[in-house]
């Protein structure tokens, strides 16, 4: 999701960037029992089948937002790029249908990093509750990732359990980096920990890179061109190289973009100390840095056949799920994608498809 970047007269200032199940919890519950009654799309539901084998196809990538949670920081619906992207209902689910994706793992870009405690509480709360009441009006179509005021880690250490146990998301979704910070800093330690403690996935979703705005100005929207893919490509590598994967092993990442630009070139980091063995900090890692990308997970929004295989060969197979950013109009066909990229073998794409996506966002398969 991108919304353009831009001041706001109010007390923060507002960025916007692109783009065997859990149990039920109680308020989860509540949430079903006062929904609204469950609605239908109308039209011709694709339904697609790998070797005769029908799959729930899952997109792990896909935007929503709230405008009412966005009103307290002085925005406005306008300011978020995607069709549609307001609304969780009938027009969404027919464009699900039309495209053969069976269900969403929603998420809301963060535009509150830079908001006191008490606005990004509430700008959390009200995504939260919402975002709950999406996934029980329509509980065969959408799970969603909880949103968390990370610049505060102990407000989003509660967010997090209260959004997976009270309301039933199936993780977090977050930027890749924090009001300046990198997720490698100690600060966010407790928040990882918990994430690790709970076995949810966290979605990493980049918000270009602020340090490089004026040289990503001009013709062809550098600021997400190459802004988001180096976003994640340097928020992974911290992870990596300052040992935090090493400290959390058991954490479940999925970034967005295929990962940005380090699965592609990701040999390079094999070699960076020892051409330059002065630049060790002392952080001593476990393994090889490349050997770490096949720890995480990623979407698999990466366009062509030959960039789909090459992150597979990269990262694993079993490593990736599909990815649409819908509503932003990057790719339409993402499940063709899928099914038309040569060398991969039936379960190879039913894995891409959903069968990975369900067994970390807690979904049935078919």
């Amino acid at each position: 999701m991108q919304v353009r970047s831009e001041s706001i007269k109010s007390t923060a200032q507002l960025i916007f960037t692109d783009c065997a199940g859990l149990p039920a919890a109680p308020m989860q519950a509540q949430h079903r029992a006062a929904a609204k009654p469950k609605a239908k799309a109308a039209g011709k539901r694709r339904e697609v089948k790998v070797g005769g084998k029908r799959v729930k196809t899952t997109d792990g990538h896909a935007h929503c937002i709230v405008p009412e949670a966005m009103a307290l920081v002085g925005a406005t619906r306008d300011q978020a790029r995607g069709p549609g992207i307001d609304q969780v209902g009938p027009r969404r689910i027919g464009e699900m249908d039309e495209q053969g994706i069976d269900m969403e793992a929603l998420s809301i870009n963060p535009f509150w990093y830079k908001a006191d405690r008490d606005r990004a509480a509430e700008v959390v709360r009200i995504q939260n509750d919402r975002l709950a009441e999406f996934c029980a009006t329509y509980p065969d179509r959408f799970v969603a990732f909880a949103s968390v005021a990370l610049q505060y880690p102990d407000l989003a250490v509660e967010q997090l359990v209260h959004g997976v146990k009270k309301l039933g998301l199936r993780g977090a979704a977050v930027g890749a980096s924090v009001a300046g910070l990198e997720f490698s800093d100690p600060k966010f330690h407790p928040f990882w920990a918990k994430a690790e403690e709970l076995g949810v996935l966290i979605f990493i979703h980049p918000q270009s890179t602020p340090d490089l705005a004026p040289r990503l100005k001009g013709n062809g929207w550098l600021a997400n061109t190459i802004g988001n893919p180096l976003d994640t490509t340097i928020c992974l590598s911290h992870l990596i190289f300052e040992g935090t994967l090493d400290r959390f092993p058991k954490l479940k990442i999925c970034s967005a973009h295929g990962g940005g630009y380090l699965p592609q070139y990701a040999p390079r980091s094999d070699n960076s100390l020892r051409v330059a063995p002065e630049m060790d900090t002392g952080v001593k890692l476990k393994k090889k840095p490349t050997e770490y990308l096949r720890d995480m997970y990623y979407d698999t929004l990466v366009f062509t056949s030959e960039a789909l295989r090459h992150l597979a060969h990269e990262v694993g197979v079993n490593r990736l799920v599909i990815g649409t950013d819908h509503p932003i109009p990057w790719q339409s066909q993402s499940v063709d994608h899928i099914l038309k990229a040569p060398g991969f073998s039936d379960k190879e794409r039913r894995m891409m498809l959903g069968e990975t996506a369900a067994k970390l966002l807690g979904i049935k398969p078919y």
